[in-house]
């Protein structure tokens, strides 16, 4: 196969999906309980309102979330040469938890209060101070990033640890529960343009990072003993690899909670269509993750409109669905 064909294939799909993308953009806007109707509002109404400060910035936040969660798997798999790795799988997610649950109880939030804009600052950042920690005790806990099968083990144990703390504070204060469940269940109801920005300044140089070591992880996919003799730096390409991933995450799960399947899904679709080295996986896989997120969004706003499905769950019954069906079709 000559290098033009090579390339022509992911150069199709990047094209497609962003058309999906796009046309997904226009749904997310005309999606709601008012319809079309802020498509066609004058300036500076209501109906107007919506659109540009709900609609528009929950859509394209939305397709940002998808896309870290997306690069993050990625990363994720091409790093443990595991097809089975996700963004969580350093221990962000329940870390991110048990920090929004530990910020409630001491600021003694009520489920009301937590859907206010003031709240929703603090929640952000408690989610993503505590998807930091837990990433650093795992780092902690493996010596490191020398080890990968101890890292990955390390990010197991942590993961649960931490789960079980998130569980037992809302055991000790059930008035919370109210409060978590939209993250827990993930959401994208409160996006807006801040968060969206916010989305847009951690996905570029994430994505940037990624494809500067594109060719140090496909030699890692080789094994770590090839990748050394090809001349990578092990230790530091980890250490820049988990913090993308990491950062990535921890962005995303802060701003719309966990959600389920994006990031494991998203590099297994890319592969199926295309087989691509990294330097093509990692973008293909956020603007997948991305389409993934914003379609999951748009089908949870429009089955039970004027009222919402928690969109993790709908991601959950998806992308678990494709992954049955993926092991029907290749049977271990």
């Amino acid at each position: 196969m000559s290098p033009a064909r090579s390339s022509a294939s992911p150069l199709a799909m990047s094209l497609l999906l962003l058309a999906l993308g796009a046309a997904l953009c226009v749904l997310g806007t005309a999606v709601g309980s008012m319809g079309w109707e802020p498509l066609w509002g004058a300036p500076g109404d209501t109906a107007s309102a919506i659109l540009w400060d709900i609609r528009i910035p929950r859509t394209l936040g939305a397709w940002l979330a998808g896309g870290l969660l997306g690069l993050a798997g990625a990363v994720a798999q091409g790093l443990f040469r595991n097809p089975l790795a996700d963004p969580y799988l350093l221990g962000s997610a329940t870390g991110a938890a048990l920090g929004v649950a530990l910020l409630l109880v001491l600021i003694g939030v009520s489920p009301v209060e937590a859907s206010g804009w003031m709240a929703r600052i603090g929640l952000t950042g408690a989610g993503f101070a505590g998807a930091v920690l837990a990433v650093i005790v795992t780092l902690g806990l493996a010596r490191g990033v020398q080890h990968t099968l101890r890292l990955l083990l390390a990010g197991v144990v942590v993961g649960m640890v931490f789960g079980a703390f998130a569980s037992l504070v809302m055991y000790r204060e059930p008035d919370i529960i109210p409060a978590m469940q939209s993250f827990l269940l993930g959401t994208t109801g409160f996006l807006g343009g801040t968060s969206a920005w916010l989305l847009a300044a951690v996905l570029v140089p994430s994505l940037a990072a990624g494809l500067v070591l594109s060719r140090a992880l496909d030699a890692m996919s080789l094994g770590e003993t090839t990748a050394a003799s090809l001349g990578v730096a092990l230790t530091p390409v980890r250490v820049v690899l988990i913090g993308v991933m990491a950062l990535a995450t921890g962005a995303a799960v802060a701003q719309v909670g966990l959600i389920a399947f994006i990031g494991l899904v998203a590099p297994h679709l890319v592969r199926a269509a295309v087989k691509p080295t990294h330097r093509w996986l990692l973008p293909l896989s956020a603007m997948t993750g991305g389409t993934l997120l914003l379609a999951a969004d748009v089908l949870a706003r429009w089955m039970l409109a004027p009222q919402e499905l928690p969109v993790g769950v709908l991601t959950a019954v998806l992308g678990g669905g494709y992954l049955l069906w993926l092991m029907h079709r290749r049977p271990l």
